[in-house]
């Protein structure tokens, strides 16, 4: 694999780590801005969103512009944004700062998606989005643990200071490795790019990406009560056991790149349907401790096994320049089943039938999933599209 896109994964380690640590920051920023901690917990839904809006904005605004040039902005707006977040006087300002550093998300995992797959040949194009999405499963791993360390012994601010620090030095890198484009961008049409997404087949693969992750994020919101209260662990024992989820995503991440590259289709199916095995079991494996830490594993394995088929599959229902967008609008999908899961989750603890059930319930969305993954596979094939197996 060549450098540069190694070179995306530093870009996906920065964005990954200033996503998920301040989730282990929320009672220090709670208590120096004088806010309570759901109002510290809106940050995360503020930068979601900010996600969710920004990645179609931000990537049909870019459409013209040379991709090494759209990531390397992105990044130089990515260190500004928590530098901002670092030196943000009131909860106001931190919000504000943590939306513009949202705004970069989707449109570098989007844009970027498309880079790496030029990077290599037709065959290992989806193993390189995985490698890619690496970055992520790193800063899980590696990045959000210590930046919690950071913030809680040296100050919240001091943490988004090292995440800018990370960020400028994945756009030396950036700018450093990633080729130019080989051929300059065409002229982009947002009505043509929308309506390239906006077809059925794309429509349909965009839907399978919320459903399947909105049972990972079903759980996982809710991994510590499961593993106190479930199985019985001290609060102490959770971040060990959630190392170990992290270990579990590296590894299904390039599993499930590599699959994708022998067969897309395949890929989906088989790794949506052990997703919904792994999560109707751990109803029952969180009464023993022993499984309980397995199925965490399985669980982060299963889970993002899935990602790099997905992001794969809508990148090759879309036709031409609709490509970015269409990828930009499949890291939105992956954030709106994030949201969706959680609630859903909330739903079943608040409402019935009770925590205990919560990852049985979670189960029925890989199972949607591929009943809208098997639609659109003979949808595909009434209208004449690329057959499954020439993907």
């Amino acid at each position: 694999m060549p450098l540069a896109l190694y070179a995306l994964t530093a870009g996906a380690f920065g964005i990954g780590v200033t996503e998920f640590v301040i989730m282990g920051l929320l009672l220090e920023v709670s208590r120096e801005l004088n806010v309570t901690i759901a109002a510290a917990g809106l940050l995360i839904s503020g930068y979601a969103l900010g996600v969710t809006v920004g990645a179609p904005v931000l990537t049909a605004f870019t459409a013209r512009w040379p991709r090494k040039h759209v990531l390397v902005g992105l990044m130089v707006i990515f260190v500004i944004g928590n530098a901002a977040c670092a030196l943000a006087p009131g909860y106001g300002w931190l919000m504000a700062a943590r939306v513009l550093t949202a705004l970069t998300h989707g449109t570098f995992f989007g844009v970027g998606a498309v880079v790496a797959t030029s990077l290599v040949a037709e065959d290992r194009r989806a193993s390189a989005i995985a490698i890619m999405f690496t970055g992520v499963t790193l800063a899980t791993v590696l990045g959000v643990p210590f930046g919690t360390w950071l913030g809680q012994h040296y100050g919240w601010r001091s943490t988004f200071w090292a995440v800018a620090l990370v960020g400028l030095v994945a756009l030396l890198v950036l700018a450093t490795f990633v080729p130019p484009d080989r051929t300059p961008p065409g002229a982009s049409d947002w009505r043509a790019d929308l309506r390239a997404i906006t077809r059925r087949p794309v429509l349909l693969g965009l839907l399978t990406t919320v459903l399947g992750y909105a049972g990972v994020f079903a759980v996982f919101t809710y991994i510590a009560p499961l593993l106190t209260g479930m199985s019985g662990f001290s609060d102490s024992a959770v971040s060990p056991i959630l190392l170990v989820f992290g270990g579990g995503l590296v590894a299904g991440n390039l599993l499930g790149g590599r699959l994708a590259d022998r067969n897309l289709i395949h890929a989906i199916f088989s790794t949506l349907a052990v997703l919904g095995l792994v999560l109707g079991l751990m109803t029952f494996a969180f009464n023993n401790q022993i499984a309980a830490v397995l199925f965490t594993a399985l669980l982060g394995a299963a889970g993002f096994a899935t990602v790099a088929p997905l992001q794969m599959w809508v990148l090759s229902k879309a036709e031409g320049a609709g490509q970015s967008l269409a990828s930009s609008f499949n890291i939105g999908a992956f954030n709106l089943g994030n949201a969706i899961g959680a609630w859903t989750g909330g739903m079943v603890i608040d409402h019935g039938p009770g925590l205990a059930l919560v990852p049985f319930i979670a189960a029925i969305f890989p199972a949607l999933a591929i009943a809208t993954a098997l639609i659109a596979v003979r949808s595909g094939r009434r209208m004449a599209l690329t057959p499954p197996h020439a993907v």
